[in-house]
Protein backbone atom coordinates (compact mmCIF):
# COMPACT_ATOMS: atom_id res chain seq x y z
CA UNK A 1 0.00 0.00 0.00
CA UNK A 2 1.35 3.39 -1.06
CA UNK A 3 1.90 5.76 1.83
CA UNK A 4 0.53 9.30 1.82
CA UNK A 5 4.07 10.77 2.02
CA UNK A 6 5.02 9.02 -1.21
CA UNK A 7 1.95 10.34 -2.99
CA UNK A 8 2.69 13.85 -1.77
CA UNK A 9 6.30 13.54 -2.98
CA UNK A 10 5.21 12.40 -6.45
CA UNK A 11 2.65 15.17 -6.83
CA UNK A 12 5.17 17.81 -5.69
CA UNK A 13 7.78 16.55 -8.16
CA UNK A 14 5.25 16.49 -11.02
CA UNK A 15 4.18 20.07 -10.33
CA UNK A 16 7.79 21.24 -10.19
CA UNK A 17 8.75 19.50 -13.43
CA UNK A 18 5.67 20.79 -15.28
CA UNK A 19 6.27 24.37 -14.11
CA UNK A 20 9.96 24.22 -14.96
CA UNK A 21 9.23 22.85 -18.44
CA UNK A 22 6.65 25.54 -19.10
CA UNK A 23 9.06 28.31 -18.03
CA UNK A 24 11.76 26.98 -20.34
CA UNK A 25 9.29 26.80 -23.21
CA UNK A 26 8.16 30.41 -22.66
CA UNK A 27 11.68 31.72 -22.34
CA UNK A 28 13.03 29.88 -25.32
CA UNK A 29 10.17 30.57 -27.77
CA UNK A 30 10.24 33.77 -29.94
CA UNK A 31 6.84 35.15 -31.04
CA UNK A 32 6.05 37.62 -33.88
CA UNK A 33 7.12 41.28 -33.37
CA UNK A 34 4.39 43.58 -32.23
CA UNK A 35 3.49 46.87 -33.93
CA UNK A 36 5.66 49.94 -33.14
CA UNK A 37 4.60 52.10 -30.24
CA UNK A 38 3.11 55.58 -30.65
CA UNK A 39 5.45 58.53 -31.10
CA UNK A 40 6.24 60.48 -28.03
CA UNK A 41 5.40 64.16 -27.51
CA UNK A 42 7.57 66.68 -29.43
CA UNK A 43 10.39 68.20 -27.48
CA UNK A 44 10.78 71.86 -26.62
CA UNK A 45 12.07 74.17 -29.42
CA UNK A 46 15.74 74.84 -29.44
CA UNK A 47 17.29 78.27 -28.93
CA UNK A 48 16.97 80.81 -31.79
CA UNK A 49 20.02 81.12 -33.99
CA UNK A 50 21.94 84.31 -34.53
CA UNK A 51 20.52 86.81 -37.03
CA UNK A 52 22.26 86.84 -40.39
CA UNK A 53 23.81 89.87 -42.01
CA UNK A 54 21.54 92.33 -43.79
CA UNK A 55 21.71 92.14 -47.57
CA UNK A 56 22.61 94.98 -49.89
CA UNK A 57 19.74 97.34 -50.81
CA UNK A 58 18.10 96.66 -54.18
CA UNK A 59 18.44 99.01 -57.10
CA UNK A 60 15.53 101.43 -57.58
CA UNK A 61 13.41 100.76 -60.67
CA UNK A 62 13.41 103.21 -63.53
CA UNK A 63 10.40 105.50 -63.92
CA UNK A 64 8.27 104.99 -67.02
CA UNK A 65 8.90 108.62 -67.91
CA UNK A 66 12.63 107.90 -67.97
CA UNK A 67 12.35 104.69 -69.98
CA UNK A 68 12.91 105.58 -73.65
CA UNK A 69 11.49 102.27 -74.87
CA UNK A 70 8.21 102.75 -72.97
CA UNK A 71 7.98 106.36 -74.08
CA UNK A 72 8.38 105.25 -77.68
CA UNK A 73 5.54 102.74 -77.28
CA UNK A 74 3.32 105.35 -75.64
CA UNK A 75 3.85 107.73 -78.55
CA UNK A 76 3.10 104.95 -81.01
CA UNK A 77 -0.18 104.16 -79.21
CA UNK A 78 -1.14 107.83 -79.11
CA UNK A 79 -0.48 108.11 -82.84
CA UNK A 80 -2.59 105.06 -83.65
CA UNK A 81 -5.46 106.24 -81.43
CA UNK A 82 -5.31 109.69 -83.02
CA UNK A 83 -5.48 108.17 -86.52
CA UNK A 84 -8.38 105.94 -85.48
CA UNK A 85 -10.27 108.91 -84.04
CA UNK A 86 -9.74 110.94 -87.22
CA UNK A 87 -10.90 108.05 -89.40
CA UNK A 88 -14.04 107.49 -87.33
CA UNK A 89 -14.75 111.22 -87.25
CA UNK A 90 -14.35 111.36 -91.03
CA UNK A 91 -17.01 108.65 -91.38
CA UNK A 92 -19.35 110.45 -89.01
CA UNK A 93 -19.14 107.71 -86.38
CA UNK A 94 -17.71 109.90 -83.62
CA UNK A 95 -17.54 113.61 -82.84
CA UNK A 96 -15.10 115.03 -80.29
CA UNK A 97 -15.91 118.27 -78.46
CA UNK A 98 -13.48 119.28 -75.74
CA UNK A 99 -13.09 116.34 -73.35
CA UNK A 100 -16.23 114.62 -74.61
CA UNK A 101 -16.43 112.02 -77.33
CA UNK A 102 -19.88 111.39 -78.84
CA UNK A 103 -20.52 108.14 -80.69
CA UNK A 104 -23.49 106.32 -82.19
CA UNK A 105 -24.44 102.69 -82.79
CA UNK A 106 -26.26 103.89 -85.94
CA UNK A 107 -29.30 101.92 -84.70
CA UNK A 108 -32.53 103.00 -82.98
CA UNK A 109 -33.66 101.75 -79.57
CA UNK A 110 -35.99 102.71 -76.73
CA UNK A 111 -34.72 104.83 -73.86
CA UNK A 112 -34.07 102.05 -71.33
CA UNK A 113 -32.01 100.03 -73.83
CA UNK A 114 -30.15 103.18 -74.86
CA UNK A 115 -29.13 103.71 -71.22
CA UNK A 116 -27.92 100.09 -70.96
CA UNK A 117 -25.98 100.26 -74.23
CA UNK A 118 -24.16 103.44 -73.19
CA UNK A 119 -23.38 102.08 -69.72
CA UNK A 120 -21.95 98.91 -71.27
CA UNK A 121 -19.54 101.16 -73.20
CA UNK A 122 -18.57 102.87 -69.89
CA UNK A 123 -20.39 106.01 -71.00
CA UNK A 124 -23.82 107.59 -70.70
CA UNK A 125 -26.62 108.82 -72.95
CA UNK A 126 -25.54 111.94 -74.86
CA UNK A 127 -26.33 115.07 -72.84
CA UNK A 128 -25.34 118.39 -74.43
CA UNK A 129 -24.07 120.91 -71.90
CA UNK A 130 -23.58 123.76 -74.39
CA UNK A 131 -24.25 124.76 -78.00
CA UNK A 132 -21.16 123.02 -79.44
CA UNK A 133 -22.06 119.72 -77.81
CA UNK A 134 -25.65 120.10 -78.98
CA UNK A 135 -24.38 120.57 -82.55
CA UNK A 136 -22.25 117.45 -82.19
CA UNK A 137 -25.28 115.34 -81.27
CA UNK A 138 -27.34 117.01 -84.00
CA UNK A 139 -24.75 115.91 -86.58
CA UNK A 140 -25.75 112.28 -85.93
CA UNK A 141 -29.45 113.12 -86.03
CA UNK A 142 -29.17 114.79 -89.44
CA UNK A 143 -26.76 112.18 -90.85
CA UNK A 144 -29.05 109.23 -90.06
CA UNK A 145 -32.29 111.22 -90.34
CA UNK A 146 -33.49 109.96 -86.95
CA UNK A 147 -34.38 111.69 -83.72
CA UNK A 148 -32.28 110.71 -80.69
CA UNK A 149 -32.84 110.49 -76.96
CA UNK A 150 -30.86 112.74 -74.63
CA UNK A 151 -29.66 111.87 -71.12
CA UNK A 152 -32.41 113.99 -69.59
CA UNK A 153 -35.66 112.93 -67.87
CA UNK A 154 -38.56 114.59 -66.09
CA UNK A 155 -38.08 115.05 -62.36
CA UNK A 156 -40.60 114.66 -59.52
CA UNK A 157 -42.30 117.94 -60.50
CA UNK A 158 -44.16 117.65 -63.84
CA UNK A 159 -42.65 119.84 -66.51
CA UNK A 160 -39.25 120.16 -64.78
CA UNK A 161 -36.42 118.15 -66.32
CA UNK A 162 -33.02 117.10 -64.97
CA UNK A 163 -29.91 115.06 -65.71
CA UNK A 164 -30.11 111.30 -65.13
CA UNK A 165 -28.20 111.73 -61.86
CA UNK A 166 -30.82 114.20 -60.60
CA UNK A 167 -28.73 117.36 -61.10
CA UNK A 168 -30.52 120.42 -62.57
CA UNK A 169 -29.99 121.33 -66.22
CA UNK A 170 -27.44 124.06 -66.97
CA UNK A 171 -28.27 124.19 -70.69
CA UNK A 172 -31.48 123.66 -72.68
CA UNK A 173 -32.57 123.98 -76.31
CA UNK A 174 -36.30 123.33 -76.21
CA UNK A 175 -38.45 123.61 -79.31
CA UNK A 176 -40.91 126.49 -79.10
CA UNK A 177 -43.68 125.67 -76.61
CA UNK A 178 -41.92 122.59 -75.22
CA UNK A 179 -41.93 120.83 -72.86
CA UNK A 180 -45.67 120.40 -72.55
CA UNK A 181 -46.17 116.76 -71.59
CA UNK A 182 -46.80 117.64 -67.94
CA UNK A 183 -45.90 114.21 -66.55
CA UNK A 184 -47.06 112.10 -69.51
CA UNK A 185 -43.81 112.44 -71.51
CA UNK A 186 -40.82 111.80 -69.26
CA UNK A 187 -37.98 111.49 -71.80
CA UNK A 188 -36.38 114.06 -74.11
CA UNK A 189 -35.67 113.67 -77.81
CA UNK A 190 -33.72 115.86 -80.23
CA UNK A 191 -35.32 116.98 -83.48
CA UNK A 192 -33.44 117.17 -86.79
CA UNK A 193 -32.80 120.87 -86.23
CA UNK A 194 -31.20 120.25 -82.81
CA UNK A 195 -34.14 121.47 -80.71
CA UNK A 196 -35.60 119.36 -77.89
CA UNK A 197 -39.00 117.88 -77.22
CA UNK A 198 -40.37 115.87 -74.29
CA UNK A 199 -41.49 112.39 -75.40
CA UNK A 200 -42.64 109.04 -74.04
CA UNK A 201 -39.70 106.68 -73.39
CA UNK A 202 -40.92 103.64 -75.34
CA UNK A 203 -40.31 105.02 -78.82
CA UNK A 204 -37.26 103.90 -80.82
CA UNK A 205 -34.69 106.62 -81.30
CA UNK A 206 -31.09 106.72 -82.59
CA UNK A 207 -28.64 105.65 -79.88
CA UNK A 208 -26.00 108.30 -79.21
CA UNK A 209 -23.62 108.02 -76.25
CA UNK A 210 -21.02 110.27 -74.74
CA UNK A 211 -17.74 108.90 -73.43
Amino acid sequence: MVSSQFVLLVVTAAVFLTTSHAEKKCVGATGPQGPPGRNGLPGLPGPRGEQGQKGDPGQAGQSAYQDPELQSKFKEFEHRISRLERAMALNGMIVIVGDKLFATTEKPDDFDNTVRICKAAHGSVATPANGKENDAVMSFVTKFNMYTYLGITEGPIPGEFQFLNGAPLNYTNWYMGEPKGKGAEKCVEMYLDGTWNDKICSKSRLTVCEL
